[in-house]
């Protein structure tokens, strides 16, 4: 625990000096014992981070001036609120990482503090429920944008993006029915159910290349919001369909899945179309890669128009927190007005690509309207010809005008936040 506790320390300082988590986590060595808890501690920290550094705050006479000390005593205080680990050998253990970060002056510092935490806990914690990036442990922008925009669900929404994310996947349904998914799940006493019209949600976690099927191209991880996108496209037999924006290629293997097309993956990222190319591979489906900016078509199209186009574009990706945490902390409101910037060029570009009578399905994985509403209607004044099918979601799924709102835990369909707008050219 000792090492974990100060490894997570270390990722957490990273992410907040500006670097994504996932970057951090490929970059930082972890050896293979203590790798599963450093992730549980870093993913975990970052997400009550905001009600985390209160409690330091609340605890230490004074501020302290050590990042690397702060930064395990948040550690581990998610432990003791957040997990079921035996408190004293959460303390035990930080009090020992304290010591090998060569900070054996802060040693009683860390122990004074912790002890004091699991004395007055439920005291603490009811004092700094009244400061809102403690209580919802998001940046207090973005706690404001929120209220302003989902006045009467606010808080539900922001705790759900505090939420632990549930495993969904998606059956490759070219390769076997779902039913027999879950007839070869149940068989390895893994428990998992039926969501929306190809996803299996899992009751646990699990390692995914070890689940049965996996090497075989049976299923794909996608979360059940995510899975709406290729159905609310309609694409058909023989058409040609374009995925803009399409790496690591959930999207695309979704519609390869479902119809037989002449189906371009288009990204801009190198890399992350070699992503797209092993997860066809995986599944046994096809596609034409291209690696290109989605935005300066001179560059790629070939002048004959798609019957379908799916902009899945850059975004804040607001409503994929309870996923990627260091979101919260690493995006800022300026932020937004590029993203708009991005997203409304993206449009604009994809746009004459599309044929007559064509559909465009524009998609974000953000809660905020910038993005997503309001670029809609931003759009339709610029394009008279442009005519926006509000998408029917399903009944179960919480959804309010094509934006739809994190699931709160237990929620049977359990999805991320994410926005559609079906728009016709006509």
């Amino acid at each position: 625990m000792e090492r974990a506790q100060r490894l997570a320390a270390k990722i957490v300082r990273r992410v907040l000096a500006g670097n994504p988590l996932a970057a951090v986590l490929a970059s930082v060595p972890l050896p293979s014992g203590d790798r599963a808890l450093a992730h549980e501690l870093s993913y975990g920290t970052l997400r009550f981070l905001g009600e985390l550094r209160a409690l330091v705050r609340a605890l230490a006479e004074r501020p302290l001036t050590d990042g690397n000390v702060e930064a395990l005593l948040w550690v581990a205080l998610y432990q003791l609120i957040h997990t079921g680990a035996p408190a004293h050998a959460v303390v035990d253990a930080a009090v020992r990482a304290t010591g090998q970060l060569k900070r054996t002056s802060a040693q009683g510092l860390t122990n004074a503090i912790l002890r004091t935490f699991l004395r007055r806990r439920e005291a603490l914690l009811g004092e700094i429920a009244n400061e809102p990036e403690a209580r919802f442990s998001y940046p207090r922008w973005w706690i404001d944008r929120v209220f302003a925009e989902y006045p009467h669900r606010a808080a539900a929404v922001l705790d759900a993006g505090n939420a632990r994310p549930t495993l969904t996947l998606r059956v490759n349904r070219k390769r076997l029915a779902r039913e027999d998914f879950l007839a070869a799940l149940h068989a390895q006493r893994i428990r998992a159910r039926a969501v929306g019209d190809a996803g299996v949600l899992l009751d646990e976690a699990a390692a995914v290349p070890t689940l049965p099927g996996y090497a075989d191209g049976w299923f794909s991880v996608q979360d059940a919001g995510a899975q709406l996108a290729a159905p609310l496209l309609g694409a058909q037999d023989g058409m040609r369909v374009l995925d803009a924006c399409a790496a690591p290629g959930g999207k695309t293997t979704h519609l390869a899945e479902l119809a037989e097309l002449d189906l371009v993956a288009l990204d801009i990222d190198a890399a992350r179309c070699g992503r797209v190319r092993d997860n066809l591979a995986r599944l046994g489906l096809a596609a034409r890669l291209v690696v290109a900016d989605a935005g300066e078509p001179a560059r790629w199209w070939d002048g004959e128009p798609f019957d379908r186009i799916l902009a899945d574009v850059p975004c804040t990706a607001s409503g994929i927190v309870r996923r990627h945490p260091d979101g919260k902390w690493l995006r800022r409101e300026t932020d937004i007005a590029s993203f708009v910037v991005q997203q409304m060029r993206l449009l604009d570009a994809l746009w004459p690509c599309l044929k007559d009578g064509g559909m465009l399905l524009y998609s974000t994985c953000s809660i905020f309207g910038a993005e997503n509403g309001d670029q809609i209607v931003a759009f339709l004044d610029r394009h008279r010809d442009a005519l926006h099918i509000r998408p029917t979601l399903p009944a179960e799924y919480d959804a309010i005008n094509g934006q739809l709102l994190p699931a709160a835990p237990g929620a049977a369909h359990n999805h991320d936040g994410f926005f559609y707008a079906l728009l016709q050219k006509s």
